[in-house]
């Protein structure tokens, strides 16, 4: 929605708002906020308010400060808090003093590779598919592995516990101005899914932090931990985030998925995240935990495009038609920034463009178990940081100090991993966070 700052501070002033929430997230994509009352608002869209950058992880402490400055058009209602002195939440772009963007400020990246879209004449529109397990909580409220349900894909209720949390959370999403498309039980034990439909790509990442934060706090009111870790059993299916492309030029989908694709653009397009996605895959699985996803359950491990229902490929183009025609890409999980992510791969895209790659057969043209080294994801996290570090395209859309934080942040976690046992690492360190 767009809002003049006027409009807004009306808005509070009419709906009874006593606290305001100005979110960000950290460089690895975990949702912050800092809250302020009303008579605060005014500062916040003139001036910024300001945080403590260096106690956030992946920012650099500055001689400078740094500012929250709220994007008035993101104004939401948390529906799950008191309908009495009620809470509002903005998305945030991060500062300087001088109004300047901040060159690690992760929305205004974003914002950048939109702009740089725009000038091929072309626009982007994603929707994710997001999957999540929910667990039982102990008698103290602290999480365990038990899985709220043991029903599969699809089942109905009462094997499906999760259909009134999943409605919950569906309603309070409408409520806060987005709207899921599809909703349901997943395969594995607990496992959930909501999907939504495309919108911009700022919007979309938007979308994906309010969308967690949702899911957690509308599990936590229901006694039940809500994790999207991606991998939380060997024996059970992963969970995911596909991510569904539209490609649109002069406000026409270009996307003909109804008979493959068919146009040089969108296809050299699809072609450039082909040829990227490698150097790209620590910003879209970040865990150690997220390798351990790919190959089983339908999740990809081999990097080609197919047609139609072809699910072990990294990139499937579904039957659809007209303003719904799109290519899904299916490595993805939640877990990630989804600024840097959606930056990273529209970057990715336009690079196919630019360069009138033609794009390759689908399906692959060989059964997945002959592809070579070549034409698989990175194995490990460890593998996909070291590409990254490399990738001339990572560089230009990210500035180098953060591309340096990033992968030294995540080798630490390798390293810890490694060190150790695997399943009692990513326990530990991923399960209560993600």
């Amino acid at each position: 929605m767009d809002n003049t700052i006027s409009e807004v501070l009306s808005f509070v002033e009419e709906n009874d708002v006593k606290f305001i929430r100005l979110t960000f997230c950290d460089l690895f994509g975990v949702h912050k906020n800092i809250t302020i009352l009303p008579g605060e608002l005014q500062r916040a869209f003139t001036r910024g308010i300001h945080f403590e950058q260096g106690a956030v992880a992946g920012f650099q402490k500055a001689s400078e400060p740094l500012f929250l400055v709220p994007d008035a058009g993101t104004v939401s209602i948390l529906p799950w808090r008191p309908s009495t002195g009620r809470v509002i939440r903005f998305f945030c772009d991060i500062r300087h003093a001088d109004g300047t963007p901040y060159a690690s400020c992760a929305r205004s990246i974003l914002k950048k590779e939109i702009a740089r879209a725009a000038s091929f004449g072309l626009s982007c529109r994603l929707g994710t598919e997001c999957e999540f397990y929910l667990f039982k909580n102990d008698e103290n409220g602290e999480p365990t592995m038990i899985p709220h349900d043991h029903a599969g894909y699809a089942d109905i209720a009462p094997l499906d516990r999760g259909e009134n949390v999943r409605r919950e959370i569906c309603l309070s999403l409408e409520e806060m101005g987005f709207c899921p498309e599809t909703s349901h039980h997943e395969a594995g034990p607990g496992q959930n899914e909501i999907d939504f439909h495309c919108a911009d790509a700022l919007t979309a990442a938007d979308n994906l932090l309010a969308f967690r934060a949702a899911v957690k706090a509308i599990a936590n009111k229901n006694g039940l931990y809500a994790s999207f870790m991606p991998k939380p059993f060997a024996n059970y299916s992963g969970s995911g985030m596909h991510i569904n492309f539209s490609l649109a030029r002069g406000g026409k989908n270009i996307i003909h998925a109804c008979d493959g694709l068919h146009d040089a653009t969108s296809e050299s397009f699809v072609e450039g995240v082909l040829r990227h996605v490698e150097e790209i895959t620590a910003f879209l699985n970040p865990l150690t935990n997220s390798y351990s996803r790919f190959g089983s359950f339908d999740a990809p491990r081999s990097i080609g495009w197919s047609k139609r229902c072809n699910t072990s490929e990294l990139i499937r183009v579904p039957l659809a038609f007209g303003d719904q025609a799109r290519i899904e890409l299916r490595s993805p999980d939640s877990c990630c920034n989804p600024y840097l992510a959606f930056a990273l791969l529209i970057e990715a895209g336009l690079d196919g463009v630019e360069q009138q790659y033609p794009l390759r057969p689908a399906d692959g043209g060989v059964d997945s178990t002959q592809q070579s080294a070549a034409q698989q994801l990175p194995e490990t996290l460890q593998q996909a940081l070291s590409l990254a570090a490399g990738s001339k395209l990572v560089e230009r859309v990210l500035p180098r100090e953060m591309i340096e934080s990033y992968c030294t942040a995540k080798m630490r976690e390798c390293e810890a991993c490694a060190a150790g046992n695997v399943q009692s690492f990513e326990h530990s360190h991923y399960f209560p966070f993600y």
